[in-house]
């Protein structure tokens, strides 16, 4: 199945977003958000540290044609400090798979998940993640899609992750864990709960958003558009 540029390039959108769909609001404010129940993957969290583990998961992950995604950096207190992505995560509907780059040893590991076309990698600014990553080795990136080209073509001002969240699956993103220490050797519960979970409700907004885009015809489904 061919896919659309959505899918086979990491797309940044600068455009002003269209008109809003009726019934679809722009905006959410944070005391909006702030009232809304909490979001939690309650799956199955695997945590990948040594390259038979990666292997084992890559395959896994292999099976699924979208997948959430995302990273974590060690924090920066230092102006022009900036440290490359400790942990990268994927996500299925009832699976997380958390791969720790440091004892991994870089990205070898999950290089065929980073370059297939076949598998879509959700999410929201992936083009800094990806650029990120490529400071810790090179690779060709493809099948990543863009959250954000989905939003502004429904007409939806807001762009980050926990907004978007809100307005379309009336879930609130905790941010609690954000800014921690991902480069350490054993993550907390926290951190792991945090991590799993902003990949996987990436790829629930990404297919909600997905579905909303179908009905008012801005995507077609005959044509390669479906995920």
């Amino acid at each position: 199945m061919e896919k659309d540029n959505t899918q086979t390039n990491i797309q940044e959108s600068d455009a002003e977003p269209e008109e809003a769909l009726p019934g679809i609001p722009k905006r959410i404010s944070k005391d909006e958000i702030n009232q809304l129940p909490l979001a939690r993957f309650n799956g199955r969290v695997h945590i990948i540290t040594t390259p038979d583990s990666a292997d084992i998961a890559v395959s896994r992950l292999s099976q699924s044609s979208v997948l959430g995604f995302d990273t974590e950096s060690r924090p920066s207190f230092k102006k022009g400090d900036n440290y490359p992505p400790s942990i990268v995560q994927f996500a299925g509907n009832e699976e997380a798979f958390i791969f720790q780059l440091d004892r991994l040893g870089g990205l070898g590991c999950i290089r065929p998940l980073l370059q297939s076309r076949d598998i879509t990698k959700v999410g929201v600014a992936l083009h800094d993640d990806v650029k990120r990553l490529k400071e810790i080795e090179d690779f060709e990136a493809d099948g990543f899609a863009e959250i954000n080209v989905l939003s502004k073509k429904i007409g939806v001002a807001n762009t980050g992750l926990r907004s978007l969240v809100a307005l379309f699956l009336s879930k609130r993103v905790s941010k609690g864990a954000q800014i921690s220490n991902w480069a350490k050797k054993n993550l907390t519960q926290n951190q792991i709960s945090y991590a799993a979970t902003d990949a996987w409700i990436s790829r629930e907004l990404y297919l909600k958003l997905h579905d909303v885009a179908i009905e008012h015809k801005l995507l077609d489904s005959k044509n390669g558009d479906s995920p």
